[in-house]
């Protein structure tokens, strides 16, 4: 695995999620196949993802998927992945039913099951310490053009 982690300021120039929507904090290491990446941006009552004060468990998936993309932007072509679809999700279990409340740091690994050209499936989980928080698997198309 790669050693050297990313900061936030290098995830943003490569996922394409933009301003507040990079909830992503550093990836600490990455291979051909699997990441792991650290996030803070639950506990942050501007989180764009909460509702009412509160950041729902299923939330966590789109952690995930910004792990996923990252993944994607390192070990693919040079640049920043492109926007994809979500086509499916499977399996999803939810250890906990907020993110809010967890005051550890959110550890998102995520590890490619299928990759092809256009397509991506992953399977990824979530802990805070050794406690399990949401786990699962997804399905991303790339659209031909790039543009999604």
């Amino acid at each position: 695995m790669r050693k050297a982690p990313l900061a936030h300021a290098a995830i943003a120039a490569l996922v394409p999620h933009a301003g507040s929507m990079c909830l992503l904090d550093r990836a600490l290491h990455w291979d051909e196949n699997d990441i792991v990446c650290m996030a803070v941006s639950h506990r942050d009552t501007a989180n764009p993802l909460r509702r009412d004060g509160v950041l729902p468990a299923i939330c966590g998936v789109e952690y995930a998927l910004q792990a996923m993309a990252l993944h994607g932007a390192l070990t693919g072509t040079d640049g920043p992945q492109p926007p994809g679809y979500l086509a499916s999700l499977r399996g999803i279990e939810l250890g906990v039913s907020r993110l809010d409340d967890i005051k550890d740091d959110l550890r998102i690994e995520a590890s490619a099951l299928t990759r092809e050209a256009r397509s991506f499936i992953y399977a990824f989980r979530a802990l805070a310490g050794s406690r399990a928080l949401f786990a699962g698997q997804a399905a991303i198309i790339l659209p031909q053009d790039g543009a999604a």
